[in-house]
């Protein structure tokens, strides 16, 4: 079973987070934020990835630290439970739709780290957008974590947002196509013997 068990504790945030690659989608997640939770959550859920997270940082000040933190440890959990890498398939991709938005996101498990995020929410949070002033979670951060990410497994990530007028759902939609694709890149087959590299390692 490919597991790994993670902590990380600095001034700023507290995290621990334990992952089975092999898993069937269960998740237990707390990180302190609502919305990262549920963007978690449905990570794991399609993705096949068992979740267990507690985190916690000082979101006071605002939610930069732990949601990048967040992303710099399950990089590194994702890292230690892929091992060698044998056998795995290596590449990921796929076209998610979530009602109105739709995003493209492809991985690479190859050793690099590279991120090309493309997408633009409507509005941050705390800015104005139609009059109106918006709460809670600031989508910005979503480049952080996923860069954060790509830079601790040493991964290529692309996010391509094609399409979206709703915040949620375009990041719903990013989640969701990342974990399918991250589902088919972790997968082990009978047809991909040793390391998926003409190197013969990544």
């Amino acid at each position: 079973m490919r597991k790994a068990k993670v902590e990380r504790k600095t001034a700023e945030t507290d995290i621990k987070i334990a992952i089975n690659l092999d898993g069937t989608g269960k998740y237990k997640i707390s990180t302190t934020i609502p919305f990262l939770d549920h963007m978690l959550s449905l990570f794991s859920k399609h993705s096949g990835i068992d979740i267990e997270i507690k985190a916690k940082g000082d979101t006071d000040v605002d939610f930069h630290h732990l949601t990048e933190d967040l992303g710099i440890v399950l990089g590194e959990a994702l890292k230690k439970a892929l091992g060698k890498k044998t056998g795995i398939a290596r590449y990921g991709n796929f076209l998610l739709p979530m009602d109105e938005a739709l995003s493209y996101v492809a991985v690479d498990l190859g050793g690099r780290p590279h991120l090309s995020y493309n997408v633009k929410f409507s509005y941050q949070s705390g800015s104005s957008f139609g009059g109106k002033k918006s709460t809670g979670f600031d989508y910005s951060l979503l480049k952080e974590f996923f860069k954060a990410v790509s830079n601790s497994v040493g991964m290529n990530i692309h996010i391509k947002n094609l399409t979206g007028d709703n915040n949620h759902h375009i990041a719903e939609s990013i989640f969701k196509g990342f974990a399918i694709a991250m589902r088919q890149a972790i997968k082990i087959g009978k047809k991909n013997a040793g390391i998926p590299s003409t190197k013969n390692i990544l």
